[in-house]
């Protein structure tokens, strides 16, 4: 348990030997130094669960998600114990806030980067049902554009081969109505169009002659629409549009799950919207609460370290570094008064030796010495 308090008190950033001393302050700072290890732990698996899709399909896709996560958790970890360290409870409230304010902005931007790949873990399912459909409509579209623009390139072969069909289907319809009034005149049904005697006659056999060369021409007209439906489809093989279908339900799931990060979060992004472009407000309000609780969990050391009050760890550190600035000072002094005693030494020395050069050289010239 000693080992464990200690790693706390190293995670939020105190001097161990100084805490040591005040045991009324050693819970506070176990506190927030475990908000500190857990924050960089959730920072670790938000980086490396984002890492993963960026290398996914990959052989050492695990392995690099992994040594960047710990990485990662490390930087966040070590920006955070800084952040948390850096702040003065020696000073005044107001200068206490002043300083936590561009580390809370800091602890803000971290969090929103942590909570996103978080964010992502959390609503999968709804991530994948998001890009299935995305996918869906997506091929569909491809599948529509492919087909205009194949009926815009072969406009006159089409056009040719919607009016065939139109002439078989009404050549069609006219022989069978011709058929069954044949069929009444011989069975003698009397109807405006025929005598209503029964037998084989001359009108009969006329209307009979009649069917046998319009089924003819019909015969002829599906042989031409034949040939223009497979001029048609092996132009569409050609362009692939053969080839082109809709995913299958099997195809879409694996699709989903090969998703890149960009991709689940454009999905993530539009959950907080219906399929009809309306906002659904308790997804969005579910997203923005779950970032919000991951932001707020960043700042949670800073706030923490704010709310805390001024104790005797706080007091002692005060004194430690009033006497450390009173010990530089000294030695600042110190090492002043030396450099100006061997400055005056260096001085006088010269001084002297000059001295002595002069004299030298007055009494070689006073007794005509060179």
């Amino acid at each position: 348990m000693n080992s464990i308090s200690r790693f706390f008190w190293f995670c939020s950033g105190t001097h161990l030997s100084t805490l040591e001393k005040h045991p009324t302050e050693h819970n506070k700072y176990i506190g927030i130094g475990a908000t500190i290890f857990f924050t960089g732990l959730f920072a670790a698996l938000s980086g490396g669960y984002a890492m993963y899709f960026v290398f996914k399909g990959g052989d050492f896709a695990w392995l690099f998600a992994i040594i960047f996560g710990i990485i990662w958790g490390l930087a966040i970890f070590n920006m955070d114990r800084y952040i948390v360290s850096s702040i003065n409870k020696n000073a005044t409230t107001s200068k206490q806030v002043w300083q936590a304010t561009p580390r809370i902005l800091l602890a803000i931007m971290i969090g929103i980067v942590i909570s996103r790949p978080l964010e992502l873990k959390i609503f999968d399912k709804e991530i994948k049902e998001r890009l299935n459909v995305s996918y869906l409509n997506g091929q569909r579209s491809k599948i529509d554009t492919l087909n205009k623009a194949f009926d815009k390139k072969y406009t006159i072969e089409i056009g040719k081969l919607n009016d065939a069909k139109a002439q078989r289907d009404s050549l069609a319809a006219g022989i069978k109505a011709d058929r069954q009034k044949l069929n009444f005149e011989i069975f003698g049904n009397k109807t405006t169009e025929t005598s209503g005697i029964m037998g084989y006659g001359p009108y009969a056999k006329r209307k009979e002659a009649e069917l046998k060369q319009r089924e003819q021409n019909l015969d002829t007209l599906a042989s031409d629409v034949r040939q223009l439906e497979k001029f048609v489809d092996g132009r569409k093989q050609f362009d692939g549009l053969m080839n082109e279908k809709l995913y299958t339900t099997k195809q879409l799931d694996s699709l989903s799950n090969i998703a890149g990060f960009a991709d689940r979060n454009w999905a993530l992004g539009q959950l907080s919207f219906n399929v009809d472009g309306t906002r659904d407000l308790n997804t969005s309000l579910a997203v923005t609460f779950i970032g919000l609780l991951f932001i707020f969990f960043e700042c949670l050391p800073v706030f923490v370290k704010l709310m805390s009050s001024r104790g005797p760890y706080d007091h002692s550190v005060e004194n430690i570094e009033i006497s450390q600035v009173h010990l530089s000072d000294k030695e600042r002094e110190f090492e002043v008064e030396v450099a100006d005693g061997i400055h005056e030494t260096r001085v006088s020395t010269e001084i002297e030796k000059r001295k002595e050069q002069i004299r030298t050289k007055a009494y070689k010239e006073l007794h005509g010495e060179d």
